[in-house]
């Protein structure tokens, strides 16, 4: 059985010092610890672990230092004699465990609240803009689906958690997702407290339906966040492992020739100077294949030695690795053509970008660009042959990039170092395509 004396050693008798209690157990163990009660050595009776009883001392502060002693020793007794490793403790240990005890506080776990850790989540990883709204997506959805079981199930007390979400909830909230849409007529309540949209004055709008490819992005926002909690400690919850629900599906990558992106470039737009405009940057992205969210930010600045040089703001803050697209005379000419006409000192005379994917399909019009593409339909996910002018958007310009590039040179690697793709990339396979001039031009290398 192990004993726990209370220690009070200094060589100043009327100066305060901690008490420090030890405790040991036959001749091999001996932990220390060292405690806030502070007590006079000149005051204290090292026999029986307390103030001393003759000495006047003001007898509430007598009281509170012998029983937080006695409540110091009886902790430390039971830390001992319960754990299952006591050969194995160190003061250190012990220390961290009275710590533990007393101050449970510092040691708990970030709050099983869901909603709590996903914003959590969203501060740890510094997201760009983008990213984070559209995670702010996933948790309004997340929320509209908790009320939605408490009404349906009439569990109003249920609350989702990191520990209580299985592979079966998750199914569960697939089948939601895929039928809030017809769910919003029946549920209108829910929608009243957490809109689909927020940050408008207009009414909120009925949810479309969502397609395959859009659920999947979900998912995997949702699947990053517990691998985050993973990391963290926060818990040893996996719901994705036994989940074997939906795969992204994408069609054929479609994009302009060459000769197209030409024809786009030279067709005389002088009758319409607003389409001519955005032809022009239309045909810049061609060029240079960045994502329009960064085309928007580009300033004079960022044209260095002849190369357009940025850091795509999607990936910045988890990749933050610059790209540098060397400009062509016909991207060289645009850049100067359009020198000075910005008067916040853009590249370009950008609009929104809503504006700008209406204007391309119009330009594509216009210029007789109207062969039909197969593309598959985002919500039912069908094969659907459409006029590439109806499908036509900013995209649109960066897949033509990637694809005419990977066509002449066929290397993902060296295409991704200037589309800003990281190697490896699942996603630069839905920007180029192995088609049957390539796979000849293949085979005839081995002749």
């Amino acid at each position: 059985m192990a004993t726990v004396k209370a220690i009070v050693r200094s060589n100043r008798k009327n100066a305060e010092v901690n008490v420090r209690f030890r405790v040991s157990d036959g001749r091999d163990i001996q932990l220390f610890n060292s405690s806030d009660i502070k007590v006079k050595p000149d005051v204290w009776d090292s026999k029986n672990d307390c103030i001393k009883a003759r000495v006047v001392f003001d007898t509430e502060k007598r009281n509170e230092i012998n029983r937080a002693v006695i409540a110091r020793k009886q902790l430390l007794s039971d830390l001992y004699e319960t754990n299952k490793h006591k050969t194995e403790l160190t003061s250190e240990v012990l220390e961290h465990l009275v710590d533990e005890t007393l101050y449970p506080d510092k040691y708990k776990k970030p709050q099983d609240n869901l909603f709590d850790l996903m914003e959590l989540f969203l501060t740890k990883r510094r997201l760009s803009k983008v990213r984070e709204n559209n995670y702010h997506v996933l948790i309004r959805a997340l929320k509209r689906y908790e009320l939605f079981y408490q009404i349906r199930n009439g569990k109003p007390k249920f609350n989702l958690s990191v520990e209580t979400i299985n592979s079966d909830v998750i199914e569960d909230f697939e089948d939601f997702l895929k039928n809030e849409h017809i769910l919003y007529n029946k549920y209108p309540n829910i929608y009243k407290q957490i809109p689909s949209i927020v940050n408008t004055k207009r009414k909120c709008p009925k949810p479309h339906a969502r397609g395959n490819n859009t659920i999947c992005a979900l998912f995997n926002k949702l699947r990053a966040f517990f691998n985050w909690c993973n990391e963290q400690e926060i818990t040893n919850n996996r719901p994705f492992d036994k989940y074997n629900g939906m795969a992204e599906k994408y069609g054929k990558p479609y994009y302009i020739s060459l000769e197209e992106r030409n024809q786009i470039a030279d067709y005389d737009l002088s009758k319409y100077p607003y389409l001519e405009v955005q032809r022009d940057i239309f045909v810049f992205q061609c060029l240079i294949g960045c994502r329009v969210s960064d085309l928007l930010k580009m300033t004079k600045d960022n044209v260095i030695d002849g190369a357009i040089d940025y850091i795509p703001h999607k990936t910045k803050n988890e990749s933050p690795d610059p790209v540098s697209v060397p400009l062509n005379d016909r991207a060289k000419a645009l850049v100067k053509k359009y020198e000075g006409v910005d008067k916040r000192g853009k590249l370009f005379p950008f609009i929104s970008a809503q504006k700008y994917n209406d204007s391309i399909k119009d330009i594509f019009l216009q210029c007789g660009i109207t062969r039909v593409v197969t593309i598959l339909n985002p919500t039912t996910g069908e094969e659907e042959k459409r006029p590439i002018n109806e499908v036509a958007s900013s995209h649109l310009a960066r897949r033509t990039f990637v694809g005419n590039l990977y066509k002449k040179v066929k290397d993902p690697n060296l295409v991704g170092a200037l589309s800003g793709h990281s190697e490896g990339s699942k996603a630069f396979a839905r920007y180029r395509s192995i088609d049957k001039d390539m796979k000849v031009e293949l085979v005839n290398l081995m002749e």
